[in-house]
């Protein structure tokens, strides 16, 4: 609502200024299109920007400034200046579609290794990002951003996490990525059953340290192939009721983990869903764009479907309420691929 009334402010002054005499030569409609072209989050209407500003004269724009105190503040020195804030925020919205053509163009590898680093360096350090890189690719993608990581950085992603990761975390994180796992169908049927039993003692008895420390469930997590996993996965919902991460809701860590490694559309579609919420961080907002262009020859379609299903509209048209310009068109050719496929 206080978008709409700032809006609303600009389209009366516009008129106001026209009675009295001013020369205002873009229309009341221009003026909502432009207010809203800078308003983000996720990009700007570059379209827009550039077919209006062209044609404003000293008056538009001191119109257009004088009734937009989110982001111009009068001073007390007879003219109005950017809100720092704003701009500095506007910087990294027009960024945005060219940090996601950049990512769509660089190799797999490299663009892994680099979100590896990220994951750990960031304030607060992303977990969900490092676990979501370890446990969604194959054995031998993770392997190349391994390789890629040592190639950039001269040292291991091994040793990477180790330093910067303390306790039980550390243990998980850096089994999860050092293990190269199975990749074929075999599963065993008896240790499947077992395993299942481990995991669900382990959270109906323990407590929650003794969870995150238990050498079994990190052991079942860390090393078996993901049909294994998936096939625990089913066999825990079959025989406790209950789905597996629903039970480890309060360890976030392990949650993540086992929706990464047993059902990544729930995982991605609850990551875009938060990423296009109200107010996202700008960690969020980030993430609306590494998971369409990691994701878009992938399981896209399976993302998209889980997305419908859970929050009750398209994929694609949430795209398109929340983003702008060339950065909204962009993701929606890139998931209209992504589903064709």
């Amino acid at each position: 609502m206080a978008e709409r009334k700032k809006i609303t402010i600009i389209v009366r002054m516009g008129k106001k200024l026209k009675k009295e005499g001013e020369k205002i030569t873009i229309s009341p409609e221009e003026c909502e299109a432009l207010i809203k072209a800078f308003y983000g989050p996720h990009g700007v209407e570059e379209k827009s920007m550039l077919e209006i500003l062209v044609k404003c004269n000293p008056a538009d724009l001191t119109t257009f400034r004088k009734n937009s105190p989110y982001i111009f503040l009068d001073d007390g020195y007879c003219f109005e200046k950017w809100d720092p804030f704003h701009m500095k925020s506007l910087e990294i919205e027009f960024l945005r579609f060219q940090r996601a053509v950049i990512q769509r163009t660089m190799h797999p590898w490299e663009r892994d290794a680099l979100l590896v680093r990220k994951s750990l360096e960031e304030k607060p350090p992303l977990y969900n990002l490092l676990i979501e890189l370890a446990c969604t690719r194959t054995s031998d993608e993770f392997l190349g951003a391994r390789k890629a990581f040592q190639c950039l950085y001269s040292e291991s992603v091994e040793e990477f996490v180790a330093v910067k990761v303390q306790g039980f975390q550390r243990r998980l994180l850096v089994a999860l990525v050092s293990t190269y796992r199975y990749e074929g169908m075999r599963i065993d049927e008896a240790a499947i059953k077992l395993e299942c039993q481990k995991l669900a003692r382990a959270i109906k008895t323990y407590q929650r340290n003794e969870i995150e420390n238990d050498d079994e469930v990190l052991r079942i997590l860390t090393t078996r192939s993901k049909h294994h996993l998936k096939t625990i996965h089913k066999c825990y919902k079959e025989d406790y009721d209950s789905n597996l991460e629903e039970d480890l809701d309060d360890i976030k860590i392990l949650r993540d983990t086992v929706n990464c490694l047993c059902a990544p559309p729930i995982y991605f579609s609850k990551i875009l869903d938060t990423t296009m919420s109200i107010c996202p961080s700008e960690q969020e907002m980030e993430a609306l764009t590494r998971v369409i262009v990691t994701r878009t020859n992938v399981d896209m379609k399976d993302i998209a479907a889980e997305f419908d299903t859970k929050y009750g509209a398209p994929l694609i048209e949430r795209i398109e309420a929340a983003a702008l310009g060339n950065y909204r068109d962009f993701l929606v050719a890139l998931v209209n691929r992504g589903m064709a496929n």
